[in-house]
């Protein structure tokens, strides 16, 4: 390989990796923000319940009535959300209080990087060029020392 093809394939994967960071740092807030508003939708509940709860168990989500505390300290009801394994005569064989939402916001946010990963394959070639153009505009409007 000669070394003009080697600048232009390290070139490239620079380009593709600074338009990845971009592009992550814009969809891994989304993703996190959108898991943890859905965590406790039937779709979250389902997905994750084929992960944590036992063979021939259901997962449904069980909510209730709770508080939570401000940064004042002051307390204000809120709303909680377990997901609860259930066997076929509806007894609860487990309960996952928590787990259940970091796992959802986890996928979500190894979705959004995938999705940056993508992204980042398709507007490397353009942002490259747009390099290039921006680089040879500045180099041809910078005067040369004498």
């Amino acid at each position: 390989m000669n070394s003009s093809a080697g600048a232009g394939a390290l070139s490239g994967c620079l380009v593709w990796g600074i338009v990845f960071v971009v592009l992550a740092g814009c969809l891994l807030p989304v993703a996190t923000t959108v898991g943890s508003i859905s965590s406790g939708s039937d779709m979250a509940i389902r997905t994750t319940g084929s992960f944590i709860c036992p063979d021939n168990t259901t997962a449904e989500v069980y909510s209730y009535a709770s508080t939570t505390t401000d940064e004042y300290g002051n307390s204000s009801p809120a709303t909680a959300y377990e997901l609860h394994c259930m066997d076929a005569s509806g007894q609860v064989v487990k309960s996952d209080p928590v787990g259940f939402a970091f796992l959802w916001i986890g996928i979500l946010a190894g979705a959004g990087l995938v999705i940056a990963g993508v992204l980042a394959f398709a507007l490397a070639a353009p942002a490259g060029v747009l390099i290039a153009r921006f680089l040879k505009r500045k180099k041809t409007t910078t005067p040369n020392p004498p």
